[in-house]
């Protein structure tokens, strides 16, 4: 089939939502199928295969801030969008941001059978606004993605059980929804790595994930400080974000300095397998690619009891959870598995063995699924000859 991705989030993967855009188009390439990629990123213009829009100018200071965050902003031009569109099979649109919101009505108004992604919960948006604990907010930002997005779409992709719920409760409908966990690549997987020689006596403690509130790092942070084995903690902030000028101060009585970097995919796989201990201390998780990740590896992974974080029901047990924002808390787990090694390496293990669900190649086959579903609920028995889907139905 021909399919148009739309991605408001594209460039490099250094968060979630670009991984998981990433992962998608890579297989359905595999496939054979054609991807057409409809997407902001500047430096895609004039390859084949991509359509860009321009981005969003918010002025000098707001766009530096929006750089910091990691992503980048469309600004919708409907020629663009048509063009990406003209002559396609399905449409995936993977968020509900300003690209995603313009080309949902048009695709509807082409009658194209659309599927989407659920990759960001309302307190994402609400916490820029410290609104993320309102109940009242956060149930007007999903009643806005109903009403403007997902009402036009044939099929809704959730990566959890957790977020379906959420979202469906928050509107009181029914959605034509799939769970679908968004996987693990096969490359991610438990090998040894020795540690750098300026690691070797170093107990490291790994978190990963964008520098941002609801991301909560200020959390393990302060746990380290706490803790009776600072001396000897390395922490490790794989990531970047607008907090991270923050968390360098939070952090700077620390008797060993935090690691703040930005790892490419492979190097963090790498600091994966060498570290002691993964610490997920999020308290608003849609699914929390990053920790599956850890769990892949067969590490010790460490999680908040958040009620808006859906990495909560990926803990072994209770000896895995620590209190949601509660330093102490976490300060005491830590040093739990910290003077538990023998504990921690038949822990890691049953974690190894739970990471066998995720498997992406087959999350990857649902999702193709979807789209064909879409298609059928769209296009019914065998269309005319010259509707852009006989190809495919005739393949198949």
């Amino acid at each position: 089939m021909i399919i148009t991705v739309v991605c408001d989030i594209y460039g490099r993967e250094n968060n979630g939502s670009a991984i998981v855009a990433y992962n998608l188009i890579r297989f359905l390439k595999a496939q054979g199928h054609d991807v057409r990629i409809l997407c902001a990123d500047q430096n895609q213009k004039g390859k084949p295969g991509y359509w860009v829009v321009p981005n969003l100018n918010f002025g000098k200071l707001l766009n530096a801030y929006v750089n910091k965050v990691g992503v980048t902003l469309a600004k919708p031009h409907n020629r663009i969008i048509k063009a990406a569109l003209y002559g396609v099979d399905a449409v995936h649109i993977m968020m509900p941001l300003t690209l995603g919101l313009a080309t949902v009505k048009i695709a509807h108004e082409m009658g194209l059978p659309i599927t989407s992604g659920f990759h960001m919960q309302a307190q994402n948006f609400t916490a820029y606004f410290k609104l993320n604990w309102s109940k009242a907010a956060n149930k007007i930002a999903y009643s806005y993605m109903w009403q403007h997005f997902y009402r036009y779409c044939t099929g809704i992709h959730y990566p959890t059980q957790f977020i379906r719920d959420e979202f469906e409760g928050s509107i009181g409908l029914e959605t034509p929804g799939y769970v679908i966990s968004n996987g693990i690549h096969s490359y991610v997987k438990r090998r040894p790595e020795p540690k750098p020689p300026e690691l070797q006596d170093k107990i490291v403690v790994l978190t990963t994930g964008r520098y941002a509130t609801e991301k909560s790092q200020d959390t393990l942070i302060k746990a380290v400080a706490l803790s009776k084995y600072k001396d000897k903690i390395q922490l490790i902030l794989g990531g970047e974000g607008a907090k991270e000028g923050l968390y360098r101060q939070l952090a700077k009585d620390l008797p060993i300095q935090p690691i703040f970097k930005f790892f490419s995919r492979t190097e963090i796989i790498d600091v994966l397998n060498y570290c002691d201990i993964y610490v997920h201390p999020a308290q608003i998780e849609l699914e929390g690619i990053s920790c599956l990740e850890a769990i892949a590896v067969g590490k010790l992974t460490i999680v908040s009891d958040s009620k808006l974080s859906a990495t909560r029901y990926f803990a072994v047990d209770d000896s895995c959870i620590f209190k949601n924002r509660d330093e102490k808390d976490l300060a005491r787990v830590l040093d739990y598995w910290i003077e538990n090694p023998e504990r921690r390496a038949e822990y890691a293990d049953k974690y190894l063995n739970s990471a066998v669900a995720y498997d992406q190649d087959e999350c990857m086959k649902r999702m193709e699924r979807m789209i064909y579903d879409a298609i059928d609920k769209v296009y019914g028995e065998l269309p005319s000859e010259t509707s852009p889907v006989c190809k495919y139905l005739v393949v198949r």
